[in-house]
Formats: C-alpha cells, sequence, structure tokens
C-alpha cells in the first residue's frame, strides 16, 4: 500500500505573510488584554484580562495544546459587560512547563486566575468557558468546586461512552518538539488536531504565530510535548452526573468528537437542567470555524442565565 500524502498545509502557500484578514477580526485584537503572569503552586501562568473590574466575570479555558490568545478575538465581544480573562494552562502557551500536572493542578491555575483578574470583584462568581481539554476541568470544577462557581460552559468537550473511551497516549521518554529552520518553515506545519479544514485562515495564521518560539536553531512549538506522560485526570464521565451549578454543552454540528453516540452518552449521564447549544457549520474548532456565530450563541446563553446566579 502507498503511503499517505502529506497533509495539505494551511499556511505553507502564504510563505509566511499573514493572510488577509476582515475588518472585526483585526478591530476585535486591537482591543489588546493585559498580559500578566501569575505564580500557582510551582509554575507562572500566563494570563490575559479585558473589560473593567467589578463586572461579572468570565474565564476562558483552551484546548489541548494552544494557549491564551486563541480568545484574543473572541474576549473583546464580552469585554463592555464582563471582566474577561483567559490563561495558558500550566505546560502550554507562555505558563512554565510542570514535572507532573492534573486536574486538581488546573482547578488550582483556574482560581488563582479567577484571583488575580478580580473576578469576582463584583460579588458574583465567574462562568468557566472551557474548549475541548479545557471543558475537562472546567467540568472537574464544576462538580468539584460548584460552590465557587456561577456556571459552566463546556464547548466541544468530548467525552466517550467507557467501551470507547482513550486509554492514554503510548510512553514517549524521549518526546521532543522538532525545530524549525524559520519561522515560515514552522507556519508551514501548523496543523488543527483532530484534522479538519479551515476556511478563515486568518485565524489560523494568528494562533499559529502565538504557538511557536523561537530558540536556538530556529522556532518550536510551545506546548510541553512529554505532558499527556506526567498527567492524572480523573474519569470524565463520573464527574458528567456530578455537575452542581449551571451548565452549559455546545458543540460544532459538524465536529469529529462529538458524534450522536458521543452526545447520547454526555447529555444522558449529565443533569437534564445542562443546557445544549449546537452551532452549525463549524468542526470541532468551533471559535475558529464560526467565531461570530460562536460569540452571539455564548452570548445568548449568558443572557439566558440572567444575573440571579449568585
Amino acid at each position: 500500500m502507498a503511503d499517505d500524502p502529506a497533509p495539505l498545509s494551511l499556511l505553507g502557500p502564504f510563505h509566511g505573510e499573514k493572510p488577509p484578514a476582515p475588518a472585526w477580526f483585526e478591530a476585535a485584537l486591537a482591543l489588546a488584554p493585559e498580559r500578566s503572569r501569575i505564580p500557582v503552586q510551582g509554575a507562572e501562568i500566563e494570563l490575559l484580562t479585558w473589560g473593567e473590574v467589578g463586572k461579572p466575570g468570565l474565564l476562558f479555558l483552551h484546548g489541548n495544546g494552544a494557549h491564551a490568545d486563541w480568545w484574543s478575538f473572541i474576549a473583546p465581544f464580552f469585554a463592555q459587560d464582563w471582566r474577561v480573562a483567559a490563561i495558558s494552562w500550566s505546560g502550554m502557551g507562555g505558563s512554565d512547563w510542570r514535572p507532573a500536572y492534573s486536574a486538581e493542578l488546573f482547578a488550582a491555575e483556574i482560581f488563582a486566575a479567577v484571583e488575580a483578574a478580580q473576578l469576582e470583584a463584583g460579588g458574583v462568581k465567574p462562568i468557566l468557558v472551557g474548549h475541548s481539554f479545557g471543558g475537562f476541568p472546567t467540568l472537574y470544577c464544576g462538580a468539584e468546586h460548584a460552590d465557587r462557581l456561577r456556571g459552566i460552559v463546556m464547548v466541544d468537550s468530548s467525552i466517550q461512552p467507557p467501551e470507547k473511551r482513550w486509554r492514554g497516549p503510548p510512553p514517549r521518554p524521549d518526546a521532543a518538539n522538532r525545530v524549525y529552520p524559520t519561522l515560515e518553515a514552522a507556519l508551514a506545519r501548523f496543523r488543527l488536531a483532530p484534522p479538519q479544514g479551515c476556511e478563515n485562515l486568518y485565524i489560523a495564521d494568528y494562533i499559529a504565530r502565538g504557538s511557536l518560539k523561537q530558540v536556538e536553531g530556529g522556532w518550536t512549538w510551545k506546548f510541553d510535548p512529554a505532558i499527556w506522560q506526567r498527567f492524572s485526570m480523573p474519569d470524565l464521565g463520573l464527574l458528567l452526573p456530578r455537575i452542581a451549578c449551571p451548565a452549559a454543552l455546545m458543540w460544532g454540528e459538524r465536529s469529529a468528537l462529538m458524534h450522536a453516540e458521543t452526545l447520547d452518552y454526555m447529555i444522558g449521564e449529565m443533569p437534564d437542567a445542562v443546557l445544549r447549544a449546537p452551532i452549525p457549520d463549524a468542526d470541532h474548532h468551533v471559535m475558529v470555524d464560526q467565531p461570530l456565530a460562536f460569540v452571539a450563541g455564548l452570548r445568548g446563553l449568558l443572557a439566558g442565565w440572567g444575573s440571579d446566579w449568585a
């Protein structure tokens, strides 16, 4: 059998140049966040904030291998009415790597960000919005720390039925990120995972540039390649029925991770009150595929919850 062809490069045709972007995207990025780093149990965590202290708190949490700037073109749409923050998990983005990772540590990073960003200064508890892997610590907090939250939103966070659940990666003691000689070469290797196309290449370019750092010999990815060999997470399926705060599940209707069987399982395990919000014409990376529809859907969901949840 012939080898499969290499996946099509999203950004290679641009040869390191930025794709053209629409006005709304440039305007959102112009509302730049304040950037800081906060210490959390031995690691410094990258923190981005928008909006006025004293307004209700909203914390965005990114997916596996991503970084806080995946939200930099989304968060400004909420900054007029919310005090908004985003973090890079330890081992990802501009945050430090750890010798080991766990749900408890990621929960500590969440609540350290809540405190540092003053998301509770307005007198109400914060809402967490977690995409993909980011929805797993979000779910953990919605079960184990529900008393500290106003609500949670899981965005295309796939939890499979027990018989189909991922059992973890094979050991990779020599895991290391490849170093590319130029920024152009590194950008050409950027992929979305799971594999999918991307119509909004200006977004792919923006998040790809934020995923890279310059090192001796060229450019490499920021994330810790060995994170999954050193990560401890409880059985997420057991957490679904234990959600104890207002909650919602959003997903891309074309997502390769949210098949009907998966949705049936998750919805069947979660409390009946959990809201459901599919985003049309979107794959797994909802905020990349349909950013404005995602903003509109999340705005409507948050407005529907109202201000009564304290």
